[in-house]
């Protein structure tokens, strides 16, 4: 059994991702008080952690690859450090790219996402960090297994996704999200060709919401314009 999985996005209304690129906010409304809206709405989930891909893991992490010399060859399955009864941070990260140095980030017990084509090397490192890891098959894209395999080993019942376009993409085509929470900034980035919320990089034709609809749960206007709203995530109609 999954977790039950909220994608929840900040976003301008032509729905790109990137608040460096936004309009500035209208006369009288704080960039810090839109901004704060992410992180409060985030708290109100309640959620056992928490899902990012590899860039934003990495740009969080901050660590340094390292030399692991002498690495033992090890089976290709899960490994569960002392996560102390922590929330989880979660990087999907297919080809063991990101280094954290430590085993938290942001103090949220890092977890890896692997496919197991990584090295001995880079397990060893993890397990040195105290970085526990899980696999999502050979090319690390068999993300339904990672999270019932994360759901299992750490008593997880809920997770917020936050993209990158492609991950969310990613989870949506293989039915993983249950609910949408999206906020829209009062701004445009405007420029053709950026990062949306959604970015399914799938063979053409191929639509990840195929089989499912959504259903507006709740739309609420917060301080300084921007607008909450939740959808929840049911089969299509036949």
């Amino acid at each position: 059994m999954r977790p039950y999985i909220i994608c929840h996005m900040g976003t301008s209304i032509d729905g790109r991702l990137h608040p460096s690129r936004f309009t500035m906010p209208a006369q009288g409304i704080s960039r810090d008080v839109l901004r704060g809206h992410y992180e409060r709405v985030h708290d109100q989930f309640d959620a056992d952690g928490w899902i990012v891909g590899r860039v934003t893991m990495n740009e969080m992490a901050k660590g340094k690859e390292r030399s692991v010399k002498d690495a033992p060859t090890v089976e290709r399955k899960a490994h569960v450090a002392a996560r102390n009864g922590r929330k989880l941070a979660i990087g999907i990260d297919p080809s063991g790219r990101v280094h954290y140095g430590k085993d938290n980030v942001g103090g949220d017990h890092a977890v890896a996402v692997l496919g197991e084509g990584v090295s001995d090397a880079y397990l060893a490192e993890l397990r040195e960090d105290g970085v526990s890891y899980v696999f999502a098959g050979p090319k690390g894209d068999d993300l339904s297994r990672a999270m019932e395999e994360i759901a299992l080993l750490f008593d997880v019942k809920k997770l917020v996704l936050e993209g990158g376009g492609r991950i969310n993409g990613s989870f949506f085509k293989l039915k993983l999200i249950d609910e949408f929470s999206t906020l829209i900034h009062p701004a445009v980035d405007g420029v053709a060709g950026g990062q949306s919320i959604m970015d399914y990089d799938g063979p053409e034709g191929d639509r990840p919401g195929t089989g499912q609809s959504l259903r507006l749960t709740h739309c609420e206007t917060l301080e300084g314009g921007m607008v909450w709203l939740r959808h929840a995530v049911e089969p299509a109609p036949v």
